[in-house]
């Protein structure tokens, strides 16, 4: 016997053995089981999800020798000749061969005649939207009120296109893509039906390569198999999809957080070498860096507890605000590669764009600095002295003149160096810098201030800004501080983000302190309430000020204008 491919072997033969789609499975179970029965289903959704196979069941549950129902026996005649496609009252007819009118009219004709042998006649009609209109106008009295021995099933990939008459006297049923959860166990069913070795992470790069298609899963593990020599490996899987491993993404992001554009050259390198799809690693990316995001804002949203351990880090160490902008970066510069000279160059370019676009932090070495460090003392930047108030008249020192240039000077400033006698080397004075508060001091300065202060002085970024920002201050004693945070923003209280806080805070006090966030609405208006209620004013005070224009009220008196207040921003 020939080699039968896994997509049509493990096609499912009953509702209880389909993957996925349940929310359908339900609805058209209890039809079945009740027998309510509808003249026409529509399927919609994207190839490999079930559509055609859907159909199939639907027929053998009505066609079923030992009766109507949503469990169809599997081994009579009716439903082994669905099954192997001989079955004369089943009849699949592809839209795109069979689209005119002419065909359209040829079907309807024979639907008016009994079943052969069957209980219904069901007629599946595949990729029905590239059916022509006039094809559309001829069954619509037909899918209307055809004869009772008639049943209609439409499946389509592009819904839009089918004319709402249509639509409107048809059940409708989304199917959804496959989730990749759901696609890698049952490739591991199948593998192991089939006796054949395989590594976890090889089923995982297959159902991200199906993109939610079943069918397309099945497929990519037949072309694995073969690849493989009769195994299913994570390294032979990658080398087959040309997707970019684990390892070069995790490098990336490590390059990126140590701010080391090096490593991450390194990696790009490397990827080109192995002739690594570029596209897929600036999607692999930013799907990376979803799932980043994720962690931060809902970490509950990550089931996976091995993929939350592993992300967990990153998410401490990149700024909830940088990683948007990383995400689109990423995904920008995935449109923009078509646009490179070549698909190396501009993967290099977006992540030059990453670490460009990366914000400094805390211990990191300001770029400003490094330059500096490494420019010669000849060309050093000088130092910005700092601004002091003019001393008054009675102390200012006496005015001097230089005797050989004429250029002003002070008796505590000296001349100009070519005004000293030579051999005297030329020594400016040294002005000391002023010696920065101690923590205590700074403290003090700030203990009888509001909790909206305290917050801006802190030097609190990403998630525990965030918290900071929408918390109220309740209580402050010597060893604690008691803050108050709306239920609303109650997914801000991660533990990160509270030891974040509290370090700050001991370390502008100068002493331990205890946090203590307490879920409660706010009595007073919290820090983010009040920027935002501040830009508000603002915005308003400038849209009045706009409105109040005399030229502007004359250009909308003469020309019947309008304003669009959504363009007016304040400065």
């Amino acid at each position: 016997m020939s080699y039968q491919v896994l997509a049509r072997k493990w096609r499912p033969k009953s509702f209880a053995t389909l993957v996925g789609q349940e929310h359908v499975v339900r609805a058209l179970t209890h039809a079945l089981d009740q027998n309510r029965l509808h003249h026409a289903y529509l399927f919609t959704g994207t190839r490999g999800v079930g559509k055609t196979t859907l159909a199939r069941i639907m027929a053998k549950a009505l066609n079923c020798e030992a009766g109507v129902s949503s469990i169809p026996c599997g081994v009579c005649s009716a439903c082994t000749a669905i099954d192997s496609g001989r079955f004369v009252d089943y009849i699949e007819l592809d839209a795109a061969s069979n689209r005119g009118v002419d065909d359209m009219t040829q079907l309807l004709e024979r639907a008016t005649y009994a079943p052969t042998i069957g209980r219904y006649k069901v007629y599946v009609i595949d990729e029905v939207h590239q059916l022509s209109g006039h094809a559309f106008n001829a069954m619509l009295k037909t899918l209307e009120e055809p004869p009772e021995h008639v049943k209609f099933i439409l499946a389509t990939t592009d819904p839009q296109k089918i004319p709402v008459t249509v639509l409107s006297r048809c059940l409708q049923f989304n199917l959804k893509q496959m989730p990749l959860t759901h696609i890698v166990d049952h490739l591991s069913r199948v593998l192991e039906a089939e006796g054949v070795a395989f590594e976890p992470a090889a089923l995982r790069h297959l159902a991200k390569g199906a993109a939610g298609s079943m069918r397309d899963a099945l497929s990519l593990l037949d072309q694995a198999i073969a690849h493989g020599a009769g195994k299913v490996e994570d390294e032979g899987v990658r080398a087959m999809l040309g997707t970019v491993g684990d390892e070069h993404l995790f490098a990336l992001l490590d390059g990126l957080v140590a701010q080391d554009v090096q490593a991450m050259l390194e990696v790009a390198k490397l990827m080109d070498a192995r002739s690594l799809s570029f596209d897929g690693g600036l999607q692999e990316l930013a799907t990376l860096f979803h799932r980043i995001a994720l962690i931060q804002f809902a970490p509950e949203a990550l089931l996976d507890e091995t993929e939350r351990s592993r992300l967990e880090h990153y998410a401490q160490a990149l700024d909830a605000e940088y990683l948007q902008l990383a995400y689109q970066i990423a995904i920008h510069g995935r449109d923009e590669l078509s646009l490179s000279p070549d698909d190396y160059s501009g993967f290099v370019m977006t992540l030059l764009r990453l670490h460009a676009f990366r914000p400094e932090r805390a211990g990191m070495t300001n770029v400003a600095t490094k330059a500096a460090a490494r420019a010669p003392a000849a060309i050093a930047p000088a130092r910005t002295a700092p601004l002091v108030a003019p001393p008054p008249a009675a102390s200012r020192p006496a005015a001097v003149t230089c005797p050989r240039s004429g250029i002003p000077g002070t008796q505590s400033e000296p001349a100009p160096a070519l005004c000293v006698p030579s051999g005297t080397p030329a020594v400016p004075p040294v002005q000391a810098a002023p010696a920065a508060p101690a923590p205590a001091a700074m403290a003090a300065a700030v203990a009888d201030e509001d909790w909206h202060a305290l917050v801006a002085r802190l030097p609190l970024t990403g998630m525990a800004k965030q918290l900071a920002q929408h918390c109220e201050l309740s209580e402050r004693t010597e060893s604690a501080i008691n803050l108050r945070l709306s239920p609303v923003h109650k997914h801000l209280l991660g533990k990160p983000q509270q030891d974040k806080l509290q370090s700050e805070l001991q370390a502008f006090y100068g002493r331990p302190l205890r946090l203590e966030i307490d879920v409660a609405q706010p009595a007073t208006e919290t820090p983010a309430e009040r920027s935002r209620n501040q830009q508000r004013e603002r915005q308003e005070r400038a849209i009045a000020s706009i409105e109040q224009d005399p030229f502007v009220r004359d250009v909308v008196d003469l020309f019947d204008a309008s304003i669009d207040e959504s363009t007016i921003k304040p400065v």
